[in-house]
């Protein structure tokens, strides 16, 4: 037995457009999800829906359950909570956060679904993928008890790295973007504010997620002497350029890269992958996340979502798509 869903692709960079999929009834070990949320991450997706992706990180950048290939037709995303409809007795009914791309059904490996606890609502679920990488990030360079940090870039990943580092006892989280409509959201999540003109220096850990070459140069000139920068940026085919003068060296500074397709050092020999994101999804618990799910729309409406997005003329910090069938 087969039936139909529907799918969002990138026909072409700038245009997409919705289409059918096949669905065959789920085999042993799979399970038929019903969507009922999904979220545009902003950057990355906006990065693929302008063919920003470069020939040379085509594999890299491949998402687990995409389609197609870079720039285009391709379907891509990974951010969808949706209802085990069919599948093992344990699933069925269970409400579950899959990296599947924006689809109104979908087959998959069970071992690809991670259970929602009930106390997560299935809309805030859709950000563990974020946090997941925001998790990573920690595990690469811990923030320690006490120390002056500062997220440089308020978009979705800065700001869920800066509500899970307001957790730690002591510490001073500042969160440095130019756009000043972020104090509140950085309020919201228990931290302060500056622009990069203002911002404190003598930083002991800085995380930067601006993906700018101004927000690295500045995520450098806010460091303490042997401080480190997390680099958390993707940049596709921008170039990069930094002042790696008389104080990165004499400061000795250090530039740490943080990425989310392997479990980080520290962690890779006792938790897997599947650990870390169910590590994110119960971290959603908290009611503060709420804060970054600033739009939403109907699943139809998403090719004209992403133009927006693209473009710049729709700000979000994560817009949601909700479905139907959900």
């Amino acid at each position: 037995m087969t039936e139909t869903a529907q799918a969002f692709w990138v026909r072409e960079p700038g245009h997409g457009e919705i289409r059918p999929a096949r669905l065959a009834a789920p085999g042993p070990g799979e399970a038929l999800v019903r969507a009922r949320f999904s979220a545009v991450s902003p950057g990355t997706e906006a990065l693929v829906f302008r063919g920003g992706v470069p020939e040379s990180e085509h594999g890299t950048m491949r998402a687990p359950f995409q389609e197609g290939e870079f720039p285009g037709p391709v379907k891509y995303g990974y951010l969808s909570v949706g209802i085990v409809q069919d599948g093992p007795e344990a699933l069925r009914g269970r409400t579950v956060f899959c990296l599947y791309p924006h689809q109104t059904a979908y087959v998959v490996p069970v071992d690809a679904l991670t259970p929602v606890p009930d106390d997560v609502p299935a809309r805030r679920a859709v950000l563990a993928g974020i946090v997941e990488t925001a998790v990573n990030a920690l595990w690469d360079v811990p923030a320690r008890v006490g120390d002056r940090i500062s997220v440089v870039g308020g978009g979705l990943l800065g700001c869920c790295l800066t509500r899970l580092l307001t957790g730690i006892p002591g510490t001073r989280i500042t969160l440095v973007d130019v756009d000043p409509a972020r104090r509140e959201v950085a309020a919201a999540l228990g931290a302060s504010f500056a622009s990069p003109a203002d911002a404190d220096g003598d930083q002991d850990v800085v995380y930067h997620a601006s993906a700018t070459a101004a927000g690295l140069q500045s995520s450098l000139d806010l460091l303490r002497t042997e401080g480190t920068v997390v680099e958390l940026s993707w940049y596709g085919e921008q170039a990069v350029t930094l002042r790696l003068g008389a104080a990165f060296h004499a400061r000795r500074l250090t530039i740490r890269s943080s990425q989310v397709g392997m479990v980080a050092p520290a962690r890779r020999g006792s938790r897997s992958t599947r650990d870390r994101l169910a590590l994110a999804v119960a971290l959603l618990r908290d009611p503060a996340f709420d804060v970054l799910l600033t739009g939403s729309s109907p699943f139809p409406e998403l090719p004209r979502v992403l133009q927006d997005l693209a473009a710049g003329r729709l700000p979000a910090l994560a817009h949601t798509i909700t479905y139907e069938d959900g």
